[in-house]
């Protein structure tokens, strides 16, 4: 006996946009809909492993609610692209770069973490990963004080939107107000797209919008913006 599959005749099919595609997820039944701030939103328990389903938990009415990987979910039904094309690989082999550029990449999903850091292992770029905004702001913080070549040295942050204790808004807000921080190039990478997400990024401030995941728009981002800050790099010298 595998998983039971609700009865077509009496099914819901919940529709959801992700990742550039519309999806239908058949359901037995839709029990409530709830709003809830990112700051509700707590990563799975580290005993969950990192085989599963869960990329983040919350409590609703004393019960606690799983929220699945939908990346993952949509990686291993549909596939998704993850090669840059081999024009953007030769590109980025063509730069010459006067500094050694890093990027920090925060997303709570593992699928998308990993994607985005192949595409940075494919242009010949180091990455910095974190779970969330919280993690990847202490990261920025710990590098102001300890690190400041690393910081200086920091072409941009890749981070997603929805993530939990500290969203992608709160986390681009925070950054632009530690004046340590202020200037990093911030592109926001979401498996959401649509009118609302590109007006919150311009009003917290964010550099860049891209919905996920293309690998070879991602790649023109990244070596775009490499290039920006090494001329930076250069001119600071």
């Amino acid at each position: 006996g595998g998983p039971r599959h609700p009865e077509p005749s009496r099914a819901f099919v919940i529709v959801t946009e992700f990742n550039r595609s519309i999806q239908g997820f058949l359901v037995d039944m839709v029990d409530r809909i709830v709003n809830l701030n990112w700051e509700q939103i707590l990563p799975p328990p580290r005993t969950a492993g990192h085989s599963n389903y869960l990329t983040a938990v919350t409590e609703v009415d004393g019960k606690l609610v799983e929220i699945i990987d939908v990346e993952k979910v949509l990686s291993e039904v549909i596939g998704m692209e993850e090669e840059v094309s081999e024009e953007w690989r030769e590109r980025a082999r063509e730069e010459s770069r006067p500094y050694e550029p890093h990027i920090l990449v925060a997303d709570d999903s593992m699928v998308a973490r990993n994607q985005i850091k192949r595409t940075l292992d494919s242009l010949g770029i180091p990455c910095t990963l974190a779970m969330d905004g919280c993690k990847a702001l202490d990261i920025l913080q710990k590098w102001a004080e300890e690190e400041p070549d690393r910081l200086r040295n920091l072409a941009m942050v890749i981070s997603d939107i929805e993530m939990p204790e500290m969203d992608g808004y709160t986390f681009t807000t925070r950054v632009r107000e530690d004046p340590r921080l202020s200037d990093i190039y911030i592109l926001l990478h979401t498996s959401l797209s649509g009118v609302f997400n590109e007006n919150m990024v311009k009003k917290v401030g964010a550099d860049e919008f891209i919905a996920k995941f293309k690998p070879d728009l991602l790649a023109e981002s990244v070596l775009r913006q490499v290039e920006k800050h090494g001329q930076e790099v250069r001119e600071a010298s």
